[in-house]
């Protein structure tokens, strides 16, 4: 079953069980072009996905996932399995989006996005405005609580929506969009997205509580805007 986006409310598919893996594995081993169609099958999506939050066009995208899975064959007899595939997979893109990413003099791929600390561990995940302060009745606590949406399902599938999610996840700092982009639109475990960034737990949850608060920002002055029209 292919794989869906988190925001379209899918769940991610279960995953090949260990001794699929290794038998896939040996049959890329032995050159089975059925075995690398089905390997494109199941992760293709998910590469050009993860392509498209660090190269400004689908075009450029295509050619980081074509380079991923030429040097994923090159190397597949050096595969260990101290991982799964899928995450082996997803460390040869992100070197190869980096690089072409720079060699296009821009990470994101929206134009009129400018270049953000890779970490962004300087900002607040929350605007500070947000809460009481020291001269309030409850110092610390919400002064404007995070709205409640209706159906927040159904208005994500909403095409405007959706827009507003992506280009709010391709504003991020560069780490915050690739946490985000591996727990929350492919599916990832924390292990996983640990393993793939080499980041320690507690990064990876720093990482994505920022980049999830800051989307969710985006999509509550995306809802707020549209509540008159509703």
């Amino acid at each position: 079953m292919p794989e869906q986006d988190a925001s379209s409310g899918a769940q991610r598919p279960a995953q090949a069980g260990p001794r699929r893996e290794e038998e896939l594995i040996a049959a890329l081993r032995r050159g089975d072009e059925a075995a690398f169609r089905a390997l494109v099958a199941e992760h293709g999506p998910f590469l050009l996905r993860l392509a498209l939050m660090h190269v400004p066009s689908r075009a450029i995208a295509e050619e980081v996932v074509q380079d991923t899975w030429l040097a994923a064959l090159d190397a597949i007899n050096r595969f260990e399995g101290r991982s799964s595939l899928r995450t082996w997979l997803a460390s040869i893109l992100l070197n190869k989006a980096r690089t072409q990413g720079r060699r296009e003099r821009r990470v994101l791929p929206f134009s009129f996005l400018a270049r953000r600390r890779e970490m962004g561990g300087d900002e607040p995940a929350v605007d500070p405005d947000r809460f009481q302060s020291a001269r309030d009745a409850d110092p610390g606590q919400w002064a404007r609580p995070p709205a409640q949406w209706d159906e927040p399902e159904e208005r994500l599938s909403l095409d405007r929506a959706r827009r507003v999610l992506l280009e709010a996840i391709a504003a991020l700092p560069v780490r915050q969009r690739e946490v985000i982009t591996l727990r929350d639109l492919s599916g990832l475990s924390a292990a996983e997205a640990c393993n793939v960034l080499g980041l320690t737990e507690t990064n990876q949850r720093v990482l994505l509580h920022r980049a999830r608060s800051k989307v969710r920002a985006a999509l509550e002055r995306h809802f707020q805007a549209e509540e008159p029209s509703r």
